[in-house]
């Protein structure tokens, strides 16, 4: 099975944001990436012992970061100049995120739960 076939929607990545020594925050530039989006609830630890309920779904053939953000869209349909996805509509923060291998482990799916 070749996952990339299955990644056919467009998602724009923010990683997770780092401090910017002023008590904010700051994101690297964003990035256009392909994924499968499900906007579907889902159950999933966050924590030992607390579950929360999930937004979305979002399946990549990359690594992404932990409090990083997405949009579903393409790059070039974000207005300003995407640096603060926390002023963006539709951005979702990454809550967890699972890699699981095919069978051979030449492949991973990467399961990103927003």
């Amino acid at each position: 099975m070749n996952i990339n076939r299955m990644l056919r929607q467009d998602a724009v990545y923010w990683s997770a944001p780092t401090p910017d020594g002023y008590g904010g925050y700051t994101f690297a530039d964003p990035i256009a990436i392909k994924c499968r989006w499900e906007d579907r609830q889902e159950l999933f630890s966050r924590e030992p012992g607390k579950e929360e309920l999930s937004r979305a779904i979002v399946y990549t053939n990359r690594d992404l970061q932990m409090n990083g953000m997405l949009l579903l869209g393409a790059l070039a349909d974000l207005d300003s100049d995407g640096v603060n996805p926390y002023e963006i509509d539709g951005a979702m923060e990454i809550r967890q995120v699972q890699k699981s291998p095919d069978i051979k482990a030449r492949q991973f799916l990467r399961k990103n739960i927003l």
